[in-house]
C-alpha cells in the first residue's frame, strides 16, 4: 500500500491509495497525532515511555507548509510553526484516515 496521490484541500490531507481507495485527514488531526518522540515520548533502553511535556499548539500548528516522501514506506511534514520531525508510514497514515 502506497499513496498514489497526495494533495492539501482546504484543511485537509487527501490521499489516493494505489488500492483504489482514499483518505481524508484533518491537519489539525494529523499534527496531534504526529509520531515524533519530541511530541509522543520514545522509549528509554529499559523499555520505559518517556513522554515530554504536552506541546504548545497555536494556528500555525495546524497549517502544513511542505511534506515530502521518506523512502517507499512514510511522509514527512512539515508545519509552519517549525515542526518537522515527525515521519508518518503508509500504514500510520491510513489507519488516522479512517
Amino acid at each position: 500500500m502506497s499513496p498514489k496521490n497526495i494533495q492539501i484541500i482546504g484543511t485537509e490531507l487527501a490521499i489516493a491509495w494505489d488500492d483504489a481507495s482514499e483518505s481524508y485527514i484533518a491537519l489539525e488531526k494529523l499534527r496531534r497525532h504526529c509520531p515524533c518522540a519530541a511530541c509522543g515520548g520514545e522509549v528509554d533502553a529499559l523499555g520505559q515511555l518517556h513522554r515530554p511535556a504536552a506541546p504548545t499548539y497555536q494556528p500555525a500548528s495546524f497549517k502544513l507548509k511542505r511534506f515530502q516522501a521518506v523512502g517507499g514506506y512514510a511522509v514527512n511534514f512539515a508545519w509552519e510553526d517549525g515542526h518537522d520531525s515527525g515521519i508518518f508510514t503508509y500504514p500510520f497514515l491510513k489507519k488516522l484516515g479512517e
